[in-house]
C-alpha cells in the first residue's frame, strides 16, 4: 500500500537478501514499473548474507526488509547505513522484527508489520507506521497514471486520510481478532514490555547458539553473528536435501516440532521460530531432539 502511494517521487534503492524482500523488488519494477520514470537500484545478496547497504543513497527512497524471515539474516542494530540527513524516505517491512528487535524509529519513515508474527496474533492484519516525512510525501506527491483501489488510498485531495489511523475502516475487522491483539499486548506488558520481548527472543537465540557451538554438523545460515536473526533462526545441516526432509518428518511425526523445514526458495535448511511468545525452555528441550533426528537420518 505504501509503495503504491509514495514511490516514484525520486530514485529508489531496493535492498533484498531473501524471498519476501525480493518480492518487493519485483513489485517495484514489474507492477509499479518504476524504471519507466526513475532509477531503481537493486542491492542484493545470497541467502545467509547481507548486501553492502552502505551503497544506498540518502537522496533516494530506500526499501528493505528489517529481518529476512526466510534467510535468518537481519539488519544490524541501529541501521547505521541510513543517514540522519536523508532526503529520501525509508520503507521498512518489519513483519518478523517489531517487538522482538530494537527498531531505530528515527531512521524509519514507513514501517509495516503484522499482528501475526512476534505477538502471535491473527494473520491478515497489518499495521502501518508513518513518520512526519512520510505524511508530507503523501500530501505533496500523487503518482501519475497509477489508479489505486479505494482500500489502497492513503490520501484524498492532497491530505492524508487521517481516519484510517483513528479507527475508521472500510470493512469491519473481526472484533475477536482485535480483542486477541489487545490480549497479546497486555501479555507483553506482563513480561516487561518491549525490552522484555526483545530479551525473550535473544534468550531463545542464545539457546540455539549454545547447541550449535557444541555440534559441528549444524550451523547458522547467517554468515555474520551481527546479522543473525533472533526470531526466524535458519540452520544448515550436514545432510543432503532429502535427509533434511526426513529429519523434519521425524520431528513432525513425534510432535516435537512442526513445519521447521526451510522456506521453499531457501537453501536446504531448517527454520526454528524463536520469537518472543516462545519459551526458552521449549527451545532448549528441542535441541536434544534435533541431535536424535540427525543421528537417525545419518545412521549414527
Amino acid at each position: 500500500m505504501a509503495m503504491w502511494n509514495m514511490l516514484g517521487a525520486r530514485d529508489v534503492d531496493v535492498c533484498h537478501w531473501e524471498s519476501f524482500g525480493k518480492g518487493w523488488f519485483a513489485d517495484a519494477i514489474s507492477h509499479l514499473k518504476l524504471r519507466d520514470t526513475v532509477n531503481v537500484t537493486e542491492h542484493t545478496a545470497d541467502y545467509g548474507e547481507l548486501p553492502d547497504l552502505s551503497k544506498t543513497s540518502g537522496d533516494n527512497d530506500i526499501c528493505f526488509t528489517f529481518n529476512g524471515t526466510t534467510s535468518g539474516v537481519r539488519v544490524p542494530d541501529g541501521a547505521d547505513f541510513i543517514s540522519d540527513d536523508r532526503t529520501g524516505l525509508t520503507m521498512c517491512d518489519a513483519t518478523s522484527a517489531c517487538f522482538a528487535m530494537n527498531m531505530p524509529w528515527d531512521k524509519l519513515d514507513v514501517t509495516t508489520y503484522s499482528w501475526q508474527k512476534v505477538l502471535g496474533g491473527e494473520g491478515a492484519h497489518g499495521v502501518l507506521i508513518l513518520s512526519p516525512r512520510a505524511v508530507e510525501r503523501l500530501e505533496s506527491y500523487t503518482p501519475e497514471n497509477r489508479p489505486l483501489p479505494k482500500i489502497f488510498r492513503l490520501a484524498k485531495k492532497g491530505k492524508i486520510e487521517a481516519g484510517i489511523f483513528k479507527g475508521a475502516t472500510i470493512n469491519t475487522p473481526s472484533m475477536i481478532a482485535v480483542e486477541d491483539y489487545i490480549d497479546a499486548l497486555q501479555w507483553a506488558d506482563s513480561v516487561g514490555g518491549q525490552p522484555g520481548l526483545v530479551k525473550r527472543a535473544e534468550d531463545n537465540l542464545a539457546a540455539v547458539e549454545s547447541f550449535v557451538a557444541e555440534n559441528d554438523w549444524i550451523d547458522f545460515l547467517a554468515k555474520d553473528k551481527a546479522t543473525r536473526s533472533s526470531t526466524s533462526v535458519c540452520l544448515t545441516l550436514d545432510l543432503d536435501p532429502d535427509q533434511i526432509k526426513k529429519l523434519v518428518a521425524l520431528l513432525d511425526d513425534k510432535e516435537v516440532a512442526l513445519d521447521i523445514g526451510g522456506y521453499r526458495d531457501a537453501p536446504p535448511s531448517i527454520r526454528i521460530w524463536c520469537g518472543s511468545t516462545v519459551e526458552k525452555e521449549d527451545v532448549e528441550a528441542l535441541m536434544p531432539w534435533l541431535k536424535w533426528a540427525y543421528d537417525e537420518v545419518k545412521g549414527n
